[in-house]
């Protein structure tokens, strides 16, 4: 019933992964755990998520450890990556990532640090079973295929990922009446909130103060998640 299922499927992976971490597994107690929370850390939007989450305890030993060893890391960078004495690996490795990336060898380390993020892989790893379950059961089941083409459609990132990855996971005619169930249902439900979110604006002309609302009142969200929100859903 969500305006995207792809971002439901990426909220409960993402709250799945968290509770495995914070939850009552107590899974950051786990040596091996820690070794990799330690190593790997958090991005931005994830610390926020495990603040928020509430247990601030939990929380504070992971980071404790983490910021240990991020401390003895970050002491051999800045000995290692003192102005003027860039490597030349420190050179090439400049061309693995983000083009975005700082041009310096220490600047490049930062960057990674920045961006590596335990609950990311975490919830990666399982969002391609995801991905992977999907397109089996559209090509071998009637049922789950009605459902796919009578759904509300998708956001934009995962419409573009699915016609993407269809000719990696599909083939032949199957291939075919997939591309053509995605963009139809696509536009069709498109199309649909944006007349929802017309209607919205258009009910606060005062002209239309007697008019039903129709479908609009939650337009604002549901709209927010087809341009690549993902937004919770009530």
């Amino acid at each position: 019933e969500d305006e995207c299922p792809f971002c439901r499927l990426e909220r409960d992976a993402e709250q799945h992964a968290l509770e495995f971490i914070l939850g009552k597994q107590s899974s950051y107690m786990e040596d091996d755990i820690r070794m990799e929370t330690d190593r790997i850390g958090f991005c931005r939007h994830h610390y926020k998520m495990m603040y928020d989450f509430g247990n601030r305890l939990g929380c504070g030993l992971m980071l404790s450890t983490h910021l240990k060893k991020l401390n003895e890391e970050m002491t051999r960078q800045i000995k290692s990556f003192t102005s003027g004495k860039s490597t030349l690996m420190g050179r090439l490795k400049k061309t693995d990532l983000n083009p975005d990336a700082p041009e310096t060898p220490l600047g490049q380390w930062l960057y990674e640090k920045e961006h590596s993020c335990y609950v990311c892989d975490n919830f990666n790893a399982t969002y391609q079973r995801y991905l992977d379950t999907f397109f089996y059961m559209y090509k071998n089941s009637k049922e789950f295929k009605e459902l796919f083409k009578n759904s509300k459609g998708f956001c934009l990132e995962h419409y573009g990922m699915l016609y993407d990855l269809a000719p990696s996971h599909l083939s032949g005619q199957v291939l075919v009446d997939f591309t053509s169930d995605l963009n139809e249902t696509f536009l069709t439900n498109f199309k649909r909130v944006q007349e929802d979110v017309s209607w919205f604006v258009d009910k606060h002309d005062y002209r239309n103060k007697e008019a039903s609302w129709k479908n609009s009142k939650d337009s604002l969200p549901r709209a927010m998640t087809k341009v690549n929100s993902i937004l919770s859903e009530n």
